[in-house]
């Protein structure tokens, strides 16, 4: 329902559910943030946007009557069907006030999960070994309800409307058709950030050591923090943060040659689309939520309280202890392998 990279990882198992049956209709209930990955992919029948971070601040605020007419409509929405399946990937106390809400006949997800979502079920499954890669935790609850899984595909929804906008608004800005790498460096948890002069630093030297264009990513919320890393570089660069929805983030990612992030939706959605990722993880597990797939590189410090999963530390010596020439090695490494889409 939520989260960039949860939503991007669900996808293999709505490709694998399309492919098993072809006629049926899949429905899918997302959060706004992240529906545009959802929206027109081919898996996908009807997309069921849940807007409840805005319906939340309304019913705060002074749109009080219009977000319960919302809610009300939405709920509507989502009981105007009975499906023979519904399937809880999110497995929170949220997801499962919407599978409560669903006419289904069997209601599939994990038992034992966090804030005891699993008792809306009626069709609950062992707990999944949380130290595997989060797509397989997804695909092996369609796995359990007989689905074939071979292979795993994203098939991140781009067009060439993507494409030329984003090539549009690089021209707008100075590129010149030169070879891109892209850094996502905010996340939402101060835990997960590598200091805004490392960054700096980084830019500049794969600028003028590799001669590539630079590119800043990020939503809007990001925009301080990339200005203050670009106030402090020598070179000139882009930054795109807040001007891109994903589809166009998933096109400009496409065209990078190589891709640098801390560990946030971004990076999966680099990801997802072949292009390589060099990732920067400290209080998270690489192995649970990594760029998935072949010709990533993850830089880690290895220190023995990593990962912690915390969201608050006094050092944060997980992430300062990552050096710049690494995270430059690691590039320079991705390049000379060569592309893996």
């Amino acid at each position: 329902m939520s989260a960039i990279g949860d939503v991007i990882h669900t996808l293999p198992a709505a490709n694998a559910l399309r492919e098993h049956f072809p006629s049926a209709h899949i429905t899918w209930l997302v959060e706004e943030a992240a529906s545009g990955i959802v929206k027109s992919h081919e898996a996908v029948d009807r997309v069921l946007v849940l807007k409840r971070e805005r319906w939340l601040k309304g019913l705060a605020g002074t749109s009080c009557l219009e977000s319960v007419k919302g809610i009300f409509r939405f709920a509507k929405e989502l009981r105007d069907t009975t499906y023979d399946w519904v399937i809880d990937f999110q497995g929170l106390l949220k997801s499962a006030m919407m599978v409560s809400l669903c006419r289904g006949k069997r209601k599939v997800g994990y038992n034992k999960t966090r804030e005891f979502s699993y008792i809306v079920l009626n069709d609950r499954m062992p707990p999944f070994d949380m130290d595997k890669h989060a797509i397989f935790r997804y695909l092996n609850l369609i796995q359990h309800l007989g689905v074939n899984t071979r292979g795993i595909r994203f098939n991140i929804p781009i067009g060439e409307t993507e494409r030329s906008n984003v090539r549009s608004m690089l021209r707008q800005k100075g590129w010149d058709a030169q070879s891109v790498i892209s850094i996502n460096p905010v996340a939402k948890w101060d835990t997960k950030l590598w200091p805004a002069e490392n960054f700096s630093r980084l830019a500049d030297m794969l600028i003028e050591g590799l001669g590539c264009f630079v590119i800043f990513t990020g939503n809007k919320a990001d925009k301080k923090e990339i200005t203050k890393i670009i106030s402090k570089m020598q070179n000139t660069c882009i930054d795109l943060s807040g001007q891109t929805d994903l589809k166009e983030l998933a096109a400009l990612y496409d065209m990078s040659r190589c891709m640098v992030s801390t560990d946030t939706g971004p990076m999966h959605l680099a990801a997802a689309v072949g292009t390589p990722v060099v990732a920067l993880f400290g209080p998270t597990a690489p192995w649970r939520t990594g760029p998935f797939g072949e010709g990533h590189e993850v830089l880690r410090t290895g220190l023995s309280c990593s990962p912690c999963f915390k969201k608050t530390c006094d050092s944060v010596a997980c992430m300062k202890h990552i050096a710049v020439e690494q995270a430059f090695g690691a590039v320079s490494r991705v390049l000379t392998k060569g592309s893996i889409k």
